[in-house]
């Protein structure tokens, strides 16, 4: 980005050299002589990146979300705090019926589901895919 940064830059210098030398008559054609650069180059960009995010997704990455990932936070939070809420009646139950043991199975199991929930199971290789990410032989043979 540095590299397009500087290069622009370089673009504006000599547009503007230009303009001193030819005058304020040539001013209109020499703005959009840079503009159309400029919007090539950003063209350019944009090609790229969308490239590159469907090579990610043919390898099996998920798209990126348009909001970012802050969606996939307030998600979690939610899902945590209603494991929390969900954690009062269980302990409860769990204490009352099985007593210290019961009470450290409950817990262990909630925070299972949150570890899983927040993250541990995005680690996981989708049913089906091989270690290396590449599909299975449709017929489940190697050749």
């Amino acid at each position: 980005m540095a590299t397009h940064d500087s290069e622009l830059r370089k673009e504006l210098d000599a547009t503007l050299q230009t303009r001193k030398e030819l005058g304020p008559e040539y001013e209109a054609e020499l703005l959009e002589s840079f503009l159309e650069k400029l919007d090539r180059g950003v063209e350019q960009r944009v090609r790229r990146q969308l490239a590159e995010q469907q090579v990610q997704v043919a390898r099996g990455a998920r798209p990126p979300r348009p909001g970012g990932d802050a969606r996939g936070i307030w998600e979690r939070f939610g899902f945590a705090a209603f494991s929390l809420v969900l954690a009062v009646p269980l302990s409860a139950i769990a204490a009352a019926y099985a007593g210290e043991v019961g009470l450290l199975l409950c817990w262990a199991g909630i925070v299972g589901v949150n570890a899983v929930q927040s993250g541990g199971a995005r680690r996981l290789p989708r049913p089906g895919a091989s270690r290396d990410g590449a599909a299975p032989h449709p017929r489940g043979t190697a050749g």
